[in-house]
């Protein structure tokens, strides 16, 4: 089942409806124990009634023909008395239970009482009382039990009646109870309709990002995703200007090869450039496609957090194999739990210039150093070579200081990390380390 509405209003129903069926079977045992009870204590009664108008004969008790309970004196009342001996032997019965097989229990001591439910020879079930006492009225005292029995059918009937209104009352109820969960669940899932709404308005290219306001469990979801559009067209514009770049960088070159070709045959004066520039434009187009596919490695935004301090002992142990000969002393600093919520290969990219162009132009010191911040961390790399003027720090991070690759320096590199920074809502700056070379400040939301 791939629909949440459903999957989650089928588990609420199903639940529901466990629920209501066992709280149903609870009040129908607690409704048929207090009527159990009540028909008990009413039996009671009845004893009590009896012993207070019995008298005693010379042939055992007697009672008056108008008892206090008029079912006791109509035949098939469903209401039956009797008082037996200590032998069991019936001394008295009432006008009800005459011709009639009642169950008879055995005569109890003084003092007890038992309440039963038994079964008459005819199959008719009985709620059933016995009170042992001990009469005390005449000459010498004599031990009687007081039974009285009803039938249970009318506990039952009861108990029928009470389930049908039970079952009547909670069925309305379920219904009632199901109709709102589709209302509380449709107006709990309203957010996730206006995502899928606005992802929609996104598509078909009338909005740019998400810019509903979410409940806290899904506005994660809304940044991350806002985060990922944006991701996306940075990764877009970096890949369109590389093309551009490639587009304008073999401009020049393609125009000294026709100018040579236009000549009619190649002169050997024109074999050293023409091969120069052959080179430069190979260099170009490695360079460049080598951007891009890096630009398309992936831009998931949602991807693992990277520790930058693993990447950075990476890169700095194969830069140190490049130019060990240089016997560069690099100090790092890194917090162990920085992490970079992003592509790996991004912070690669960042950090591999950063640090390539250090080793690069150091005299033999580098120097690494995180921070944080509230709202997000740098990263600076220093060294003390010769550093970068103030004047062509602003150059060096345009797009068109990376027009000549095949100069060595700051340049094009700085201008890639300035791109994927800002891709990621960072930014790049540059000054004078104290170490008396460049320090390059790297920061990146959190």
């Amino acid at each position: 089942m791939r629909s949440l509405r459903a999957r989650v209003l089928l588990s609420a129903a199903a639940v529901l409806t466990l629920f209501v069926l066992l709280t149903a079977l609870a009040l129908e045992r607690a409704v048929r124990d207090a009527v159990i009870a009540a028909r008990e204590e009413r039996l009671q009664a009845q004893i009590f009634l009896l012993m207070a108008v019995g008298e005693e004969d010379q042939g055992g008790l007697v009672f008056p023909n108008a008892l206090a309970e008029p079912r006791l004196t109509l035949p098939n009342s469903g209401l039956y008395a009797e008082v037996l001996s200590a032998l069991g032997d019936p001394v008295w019965r009432s006008p009800s239970a005459l011709g009639l097989e009642t169950p008879a229990p055995l005569p109890l001591p003084p003092g007890q009482r038992r309440f039963a439910r038994l079964s008459a020879p005819d199959g008719k079930q009985y709620l059933v009382l016995a009170f042992g006492v001990t009469w005390a009225t005449g000459a010498v005292p004599q031990d009687y039990s007081f039974v009285v029995a009803e039938e249970a059918a009318a506990a039952e009937r009861e108990v029928v009646q009470f389930r049908t209104s039970l079952a009547t009352w909670l069925g309305a109820m379920t219904l009632l109870m199901l109709v709102a969960l589709v209302l509380v669940l449709r107006w709990g899932l309203r957010p996730l309709r206006q995502v899928t709404e606005e992802l929609a308005t996104i598509e078909s290219g009338r909005q740019a990002q998400i810019i509903g306001r979410y409940p806290r469990e899904i506005e994660t979801l809304t940044d991350r995703l806002n985060a990922l559009l944006a991701h996306e067209r940075a990764r877009q514009r970096r890949l369109d200007n590389t093309l551009g770049d490639l587009a304008h960088s073999l401009k020049t070159p393609l125009a000294v090869m026709q100018g040579a070709l236009e000549e009619g045959e190649i002169a050997r004066s024109t074999q050293g450039p023409l091969q120069e520039q052959l080179e430069r434009m190979h260099h170009i187009v490695d360079y460049q496609l080598q951007r891009a596919r890096t630009s398309g490695q992936g831009s998931m935004t949602l991807a693992p957090p990277v520790p930058v301090g693993a990447v950075a002992k990476r890169l700095i142990a194969s830069l140190e194999k490049v130019h060990r000969d240089k016997g560069v002393a690099v100090a790092m600093r890194i917090d162990d739990g920085l992490l970079f919520r992003g592509v790996e290969g991004d912070l690669m990219e960042m950090l591999g210039n950063l640090l390539e162009n250090a080793f690069k132009w150091c005299h033999g010191q580098i120097r690494l150093e995180s921070r944080r911040e509230p709202s997000q961390w740098s990263l600076c790399i220093e060294d003390d070579g010769p550093g970068i003027p103030e004047g062509q720090v602003s150059r060096l991070l345009e797009r068109g200081a990376r027009a000549d690759e095949s100069t060595p320096g700051y340049g094009i590199g700085l201008a890639v990390v300035r791109e994927i920074s800002a891709a990621y809502g960072g930014r790049l700056e540059i000054d004078r380390s104290t170490l008396g070379g460049a320090r390059v400040r790297l920061s990146l939301p959190r």
